[in-house]
């Protein structure tokens, strides 16, 4: 019979048990070998990484314009790695940024014509890299179960907030003698 009680809270300072360090090693495995093939694909395909797709593929969907800290936490990067990413991605011509009418201190982002254009050229091969390497050796009950799971994992950890919306840290003034 499966245990289907949540698995034991464990203090900050113990150790993880051999299931619970031998779920997460397979896991952080899975999760770089998929990661890998699809950078490889993605800059085959498109010359761009995996989170300047995430990044395209975001604004692709989004129903308008998303501010730069909504990005950041969707794809859950620090505001000034994606500062940078989304320069890059803006000099290409695949988005365009501006500032928000209705907030003097946010900026606007939204994907452009082209950015569109790449995103579809990319996606078959997103799709069939993540259809073969992730989908195709599970089974419908496993990929409901995967879902489940992953989905339990991934609100728990939204509870704290991502590091795009956590406060800024304020660098201690310096007094000048």
């Amino acid at each position: 019979m499966t245990d289907t009680r949540p698995a034991p809270d464990a203090d900050a300072g113990q150790a993880l048990d051999p299931q619970q360090l031998g779920a997460y090693f397979v896991l952080m495995e899975a999760v770089s070998l998929l990661q890998h093939q699809v950078e490889q694909q993605l800059r085959t395909e498109g010359d761009i990484s995996y989170v300047q797709f995430q990044l395209l593929a975001r604004l692709a969907h989004a129903p308008g314009h998303l501010t730069m800290t909504q990005l950041a936490d969707g794809v859950v990067y620090s505001r000034s790695g994606l500062t940078y990413q989304a320069g890059l991605l803006e000099k290409a011509g695949l988005i365009t940024r501006g500032p928000s009418p209705d907030d003097e201190r946010a900026t606007l982002v939204a994907i452009t014509g082209n950015g569109r254009a790449l995103l579809d050229s990319v996606l078959p091969g997103h799709i069939q890299v993540t259809r073969s390497l992730l989908f195709d050796p599970l089974t419908g009950d496993d990929l409901h179960h995967l879902g489940d799971i992953m989905t339990r994992v991934r609100d728990h950890m939204r509870t704290q907030p991502p590091r795009s919306a956590a406060p800024r840290k304020r660098r201690p003034s310096s007094t000048q003698a």
